[in-house]
């Protein structure tokens, strides 16, 4: 009987890691009006995020920072999992001054949805 279950439960198993990328990209659909995962594309109101945590903040060379991003990346500040959720919540509260205009993602569920999901565009 236990193996029964166990092969009915698989598929879900396996359905689960795909359905978390999903939520993520559902969290990074209103990101791509200004920012993209592809490193080479320009343009754009924001910089690209493809492999964002482990990056220097304000760290895409070919973009034009707000002062208080280029402060963080000559103080060597990084992005990691903490720092990016701390951002997500709440990015003028953390760099007073930021130019981009987001209020964050209230929901800690979908915030790490995300996270994850940029983590992974790195591998992409």
């Amino acid at each position: 009987m236990r193996t029964f279950v166990a092969l009915l439960l698989l598929p879900a198993l396996a359905a689960a890691p795909a359905a978390a990328e999903d939520a993520g990209e559902r969290q990074f659909a209103p990101c791509r009006a200004c920012h993209s995962l592809d490193p080479t594309e320009r343009g754009l109101p924001g910089p690209h995020l493809s492999g964002l945590i482990g990056r220097s903040i304000g760290g895409d060379s070919a973009f034009d920072y707000s002062p208080v991003l280029r402060k963080a990346r000559d103080d060597g500040l990084r992005w990691d999992a903490t720092r990016l959720d701390s951002f997500l919540t709440d990015p003028a509260a953390m760099f007073p001054g930021l130019w981009m205009s987001m209020r964050g993602v209230e929901d800690a569920t979908e915030r790490q949805a995300l996270i994850r999901f940029l983590a992974a565009s790195a591998s992409r």
